[in-house]
């Protein structure tokens, strides 16, 4: 008997001490996560007051979170003209921004008038020491494809003036967001407080955001971000983002609108500048649909090619859908010619390049339709409807739908390409 409690006596000696050493090195742990981010904190700190000391009543930009990278482009932003209203705020301008670009702030600068006050010490190279025909040239379509919407916004939610300008000495992309109009009430106090978030997709992780403009629907932000280390070819792959947010200090930020400009499509060395209407959030996302129309009068053949879908509406329970596409040839209500793409398994991106052929007169082709279905296929039970367009010339399901139709009428034997966003009926 002595022996057995001899025994379970050191056992739970044996535990306890395996205990006591766990504890340990957790805290030890602990203690030097905690010592590494103090750490980073004080080199960001020095990496802050590296720059030269801001003038008397300017603020500062907002920090990044992580390292400076010799690697990766260097961003960076400044406000044009005095700074901003008392009581306004900044979020923060980088968000998960670890092991990416790293944000500069520099110092407010007089600039007068919107737009103006560029960077000093940066000078644009002439035009004709730089490719930039070249590069309009040799613009990328894919891009295009995946950000370009045509389409009108279904509701008002303001708009957003910016320009652009390339430094082709420094590489430097240079943004300028300088105000918003007619932006929609947020809170209960019939305004909003709203502020834009930028970044340059693909890259998601680092994004900049201004400051923030108090109880206002026509804010005035006059400030400026420097996108450092973008040679004018890798701008072709970049896709400009501004999201509008309305603050709010005690729940999610709202989202206002946005816009997407693929910089593929912008001649950088003519220093543009955009008045963009903001598209709504959409409230109940379908998905979109990428579709071509081209009618030769010649032969009366009217040709429509499903190219691929994006962001469709998972139907199923893993998350995803089987989704394909049903399109009816209709004259008035009357359906004549039905065809369909194959089915896509556990996709919300499929691509089809499918193209149908349908004989329309001259004659009947403002009569009829195209009603096109994204559906997604179940093996069990009826096939759901994901969402649908009406292309027609007359009463399409939006405006974009009537304007492709208009455009194959009006430019025979031509093939227009235009992105749709999916009705849920």
């Amino acid at each position: 008997m002595e022996r057995r409690d001899v025994i379970l006596t050191a056992v739970l000696s044996t535990l306890a001490a395996l205990l006591a050493l766990g504890v340990a090195l957790a805290s030890c742990y602990w203690w030097h996560k905690r010592k590494r981010k103090r750490d980073e904190e004080e080199r960001l700190d020095e990496l802050d007051r590296a720059p030269p000391a801001p003038a008397p009543g300017k603020e500062h930009g907002a920090r990044s979170n992580g390292f400076l990278s010799l690697r990766t482009p260097l961003i960076s932003t400044k406000t044009l003209g005095t700074a901003g209203t008392p009581g306004s705020k900044s979020p923060a301008s980088s968000a998960g921004g670890g092991g990416g670009a790293s944000l500069l702030a520099s110092d407010s600068k007089g600039g007068g008038a919107a737009g103006g006050g560029g960077a000093q010490g940066k000078t644009l190279a002439p035009k004709g020491d730089h490719p930039s025909m070249a590069f309009l040239q040799s613009r990328s379509i894919s891009l295009v494809d995946m950000y370009i919407d045509n389409s009108e916004p279904v509701e008002n939610v303001g708009q957003i003036h910016f320009s652009l300008e390339y430094d082709f000495q420094n590489t430097t992309l240079i943004l300028r967001i300088l105000m918003a109009k007619e932006l929609p009430a947020k809170d209960i106090s019939g305004t909003s407080d709203p502020y834009v978030r930028v970044t340059l997709l693909p890259d998601k992780k680092h994004r900049l955001e201004t400051k923030i403009k108090r109880r206002t629907l026509n804010p005035r932000w006059n400030e400026t971000f420097y996108f450092e280390g973008f040679p004018i070819q890798k701008l072709q792959s970049r896709v400009l983002h501004l999201h509008v947010f309305d603050y709010d200090r005690f729940s999610r930020d709202d989202s206002i609108g946005e816009v997407f400009l693929p910089l593929c499509q912008v001649d950088l060395s003519e220093k543009p500048s955009f008045w963009k209407a903001l598209k709504p959030p959409a409230k109940d996302k379908c998905g979109e649909l990428l579709t071509s129309l081209c009618y030769h009068p010649s032969n009366s053949v009217l040709t429509l090619t499903l190219l691929k879908a994006r962001n469709l509406k998972a139907k199923d329970i893993n998350g995803k859908s089987d989704p394909y596409v049903k399109v009816w040839l209709q004259f008035g209500d009357k359906r004549i010619e039905k065809r369909k793409t194959p089915i896509f398994k556990c996709t919300l991106n499929p691509v089809f390049n499918e193209s149908f052929s349908f004989n329309v007169p001259w004659e009947k082709i403002r009569e009829c339709s195209l009603d096109v279905m994204v559906m997604d296929f179940d093996n069990i039970g009826r096939n759901e409807l994901i969402g649908r367009i009406l292309l027609a010339g007359k009463n399409g399901s939006g405006a974009s739908e009537t304007k492709h139709w208009q455009d194959m009428i009006t430019k025979p034997r031509q093939t227009i390409v235009q992105w749709h966003r999916l009705k849920p009926e």
